[in-house]
Parts: structure tokens; C-alpha cells; sequence
């Protein structure tokens, strides 16, 4: 355990079904961000594997007589091979088809976050709202990362992901409106008034749902699909038929997304009446290609939405925004009990 009484002790970790990341303050109160991809091959435990992999500099760690290769060494190596990389995560919760997942996970989540700096070192960690739209349940992988936590000495406090974006991108707004986290796995939204979430949910469509469908109708396999959706497409004006299917299924969810924030708005008897126009901000790797923001708006004005927006846009780190905040929970928490 290191130990710095400049320190500010706290720490945050989003959990992605895509990604993990992790944020710390430094002694000059800067924020550092490590980041990996939420992926691993594993790859036969014998001497040849071993030195090829030492030759392509590539780490590899042996656990419980297997050998992995972890992040986004994975997901090159996974290329090199032509095999697949395989996740942790599914829909943005612990895997239940891999057999591997927790070992993995705890091997991903202690090489970024490093050692605690003092005992029982704060870490707030991302987990989804309950699922409107499928009977996955959180509470069996809030346990899983709270014991991964704990074994690597950190006391684990979990903040719901849009929660956590409302703490990081809505300080200037009293800490009021509407966050949504756009992962991989899953949307998720909060509705926070003076920092208090008043509605949180998510749904089980995210960039995973956008790629599988993309896939379906272009006759590709889903990383193909995800690949084209990264290199920047922009939403508003496709170029090609690929494209073009990238296009209409951000559409669709987008249109999801917002309808089932104002069904739930609607339905709920507990909902604060907001005095003034909120904010609505989205974060997530999902949320980045061009003109995201703009197709949002587009499909916005289309509705009759409950409260009065006064503006729709990105959070000012939307690819860190859940990190971030989760930092800023931690840190309060460290303050609260020192």
C-alpha cells in the first residue's frame, strides 16, 4: 500500500461492458485517467506461446493454469490470430457465460486502479439503474464487484452510472436535469434534482444493439459493423449503404431512449416539478459519432416532452464523464469521513 498525505484519497471506476476507466487525483489536484478496453483472449500455456508473446511485447498474465492476454492487447493480438476477443461484460453486467469473467475482471480492475493509497481507500464504481426492458438484475453483480474491491483493499460504494454524470457535467445547473450514459451495453438515465436522483433506469439498448443489428442487415459480423461505426460516421449526412444502416438504427435508438424517459416521466407519481428549464447532457462512447448531439435535437423537437429543455448537449469529457464523476462521489466521501 503507498501512502502520500498530499494525496486526496478516493478514487473512481467506470465499469463499461466496452471499457474501463479509472480516475484519481494527483498531488496537484490534476485529474489522471487509465484507461482499458474490457476485453481478453485467452491463448495455450506453453513455452512457444510464451516467447512469441514476449517477442510482439505483448503482457500476459497466467492464472489458475491458463494464460491470458488482457485489454486492448486483446483486441490486437485477437487480429493477428483471427480470433475473437472475448468480454467480461455482457448488456453491461457480468457475463454469465464466461466462465473466466471474475478472475479477469479482477485482474483489469487492479492494474488500473493500483494499490489503495491509505486503508480502506474510498472507490465509487459505476453500475447500471434496473433494467426497464429486460429481468437482468444488478444486485448479484453489485456483490461480485464489491468483493473484487475489497480484495484488492478498497472500501467499494457503488453510484449509479447516469448518477455519477450528473456529478460530473451538471455542477453549473445545481446539480439538476438529465443525465445519459450511452454504453455499450446499455443507456443509462438519471433525472437528478439538487443532486438527488428522483428517477434512475436503463435500457438494453446500447452500441452493442446498434453493431448486432447493423451486422444482421449487411451480412457482417458485429465487430466489422462496430469497426465502420468508429472510424466517424456522421448521423445526419451517410455516405454508403453501410453507413446508411448505421444511420437508421441510431435513430431508432435514440427515439427509444427519449420515449421511454417521457413514458417513465409521465407514469411516475414522485417526479419534482423542476422551476426552471433543465439541461439534458450525454456522455459514452456510444454518444460519439458526428452529429449525435444534432440527430438528438432533430428527434427531440418531434415530442412532447413533460418538462421545458432549455438545452440538449454533450458532457464536456463524454468518453470519461462516469469516471469522473464517480471520482467526485469518492472524493466527497473521503472528505465526509477524514
Amino acid at each position: 500500500m503507498s501512502d502520500d498525505s498530499n494525496l486526496q484519497s478516493g478514487k473512481g471506476l467506470d465499469i463499461g461492458t466496452a471499457n474501463l476507466v479509472a480516475a484519481e487525483q494527483n498531488e496537484n489536484g490534476e485529474v489522471v485517467l487509465r484507461l482499458k478496453r474490457n476485453a481478453f483472449i485467452d491463448v495455450p500455456v506453453d513455452t512457444y506461446t510464451k516467447n512469441m508473446l514476449t517477442r510482439l511485447n505483448v503482457p500476459f498474465v497466467v492464472q489458475n493454469k491458463k494464460m491470458y492476454v488482457l485489454g486492448d492487447h486483446a483486441f490486437e493480438l485477437a487480429n493477428v490470430l483471427n480470433k475473437n476477443t472475448r468480454r467480461p461484460m455482457k448488456d453491461g453486467l457480468i457475463s454469465p457465460k464466461e466462465a473466466d469473467a471474475l478472475a479477469v475482471m479482477k485482474l483489469l480492475i487492479g492494474s488500473i486502479l493500483g494499490e489503495p493509497r491509505c486503508e480502506n481507500e474510498p472507490c465509487f464504481y459505476s453500475v447500471p439503474g434496473d433494467p426497464i426492458d429486460s429481468d437482468l438484475s444488478v444486485v448479484y453483480h453489485k456483490d461480485l464487484f464489491d468483493s473484487v474491491l475489497r480484495s484488492l483493499g478498497y472500501a467499494p460504494h457503488h453510484i449509479i452510472e447516469g448518477h455519477a454524470v450528473v456529478f460530473s457535467d451538471l455542477a453549473d445547473e445545481d446539480f439538476t436535469g438529465i443525465a445519459i450514459s450511452c454504453g455499450g451495453g446499455m443507456f443509462n438515465i438519471c433525472v437528478a434534482y439538487k443532486s438527488m436522483p428522483t428517477l434512475t433506469f436503463s435500457t438494453s439498448r446500447g452500441g452493442d444493439w446498434v453493431d448486432n443489428n447493423v451486422a444482421q442487415v449487411l451480412g457482417i459480423k458485429p465487430s466489422k459493423a462496430a469497426l465502420l461505426k468508429e472510424k466517424g460516421v456522421d448521423l445526419l449526412n451517410p455516405k454508403n449503404r453501410e453507413e446508411d444502416a448505421i444511420a437508421i438504427y441510431y435513430r431508432n435508438l435514440i427515439n427509444y431512449t427519449l420515449t421511454n424517459i417521457k413514458d417513465r416521466f409521465e407514469a411516475a407519481d414522485n417526479m419534482p416539478s423542476f422551476p426552471d428549464p433543465i439541461v439534458i447532457v450525454f456522455s459514452g462512447g456510444t454518444s460519439m459519432p458526428i452529429n449525435f448531439i444534432e440527430l438528438v435535437r432533430e428527434i427531440f423537437k418531434e415530442m412532447e416532452f413533460p418538462v421545458e429543455v432549455k438545452a440538449i448537449r454533450h458532457a464536456e469529457d463524454a468518453l470519461h464523464a462516469t469516471a469522473k464523476g464517480a471520482l467526485t462521489a469518492a472524493l466527497l466521501e473521503a472528505a465526509q469521513t477524514s
